[in-house]
């Protein structure tokens, strides 16, 4: 047995030695015209790349506040059709930091965005805060940062068992806790997970509510992709991490046929997908 666990233990050090980094989310609209139309006057967001796959009956596009070598950008897909999804309970929202929340929310509301809580200090605190609703009914949390290098800086999801969600995401993907906030008074425990401080990154923003233990995912988003070095060793760790902790791999890593990209994708203890790339 220490024979084994020797390997085991060295193989569940690598993903804090490898270079990783969350490239982006992928979710499911109704007109990716429309939403195109809206990321980009409404927030800024800058349109990297389209393409269209009639072969297979969708569409998708990549938008970000910079290139995808270097930032958080969103996928996403539209599926021939299909002008509606089920955003179900579990999702939250996605984050876009700004130096001025009302200005930035006066500009969405002029743009035709609905805005769900109005700009003003988050509870029991001072940073300004708003939310407001894409036209599919995607939440986007609004917050206050004099500056930063990802203004796109949070996935929000939620889970279950936080304890249990934060080990997974550490042992698994080698992602850091960099800030954990329990507000009794709202029944609700969240955890800030990144690749650097919060400031600097997006992160995952993990949402523990008092005695939920289960959520709808719903058929609208889909995942995260994280960016690795080595899908095969990545595959492998998650293997042992969901043995200990449950979760599954549902696509063994190799290459995607006809493209030059390895991947593997999981779920994690609560069902949330991701892709290692």
């Amino acid at each position: 047995m220490a024979e084994a666990a020797q390997p085991n233990a060295e193989l569940l050090e690598w993903p804090k030695k490898d270079k990783r980094r969350i490239l982006h989310a992928v979710y499911r609209v109704g007109d990716l015209d429309r939403t195109i139309k809206f990321y980009t006057e409404a927030f800024g967001l800058k349109l990297l790349r389209k393409r269209d796959v009639p072969e297979e009956k969708y569409a998708n596009a990549f938008l970000g506040f910079g290139p995808e070598t270097s930032n958080f950008v969103v996928e996403l897909t539209y599926n021939y059709g299909v002008t509606s999804y089920d955003i179900g309970t579990g999702f939250g929202h996605f984050a876009i930091a700004t130096p001025d929340v009302y200005k930035f929310v006066e500009h969405v509301r002029a743009k035709g965005g609905t805005v769900t809580r109005e700009p003003g200090p988050v509870s029991g605190g001072s940073t300004v805060i708003a939310f407001v609703k894409d036209p599919d009914g995607y939440l986007f949390e609004i917050l206050e940062r004099a500056s930063t290098p990802e203004p796109l800086c949070q996935v929000m999801l939620r889970v279950g068992d936080l304890e249990r969600s934060i080990k997974f995401y550490e042992k698994a993907l080698g992602l850091k806790l960099v800030k954990k906030v329990d507000r009794p008074q709202y029944k609700y425990t969240l955890a800030m997970l990144g690749y650097a401080e919060e400031h600097e990154t997006v992160v995952l923003e993990l949402t523990y509510n008092y005695g939920v233990t289960e959520y709808t995912k719903g058929n609208a988003y889909a995942q995260v992709a994280i960016g690795t070095d080595d899908v095969y060793k990545s595959a492998e760790v998650v293997n042992i991490v969901t043995q200990e902790l449950g979760g599954k791999i549902t696509r063994q890593p190799g290459p995607i046929p006809g493209l030059n990209t390895k991947i593997v994708s999981f779920l994690d203890p609560d069902g949330w997908k991701t892709v290692a790339t």
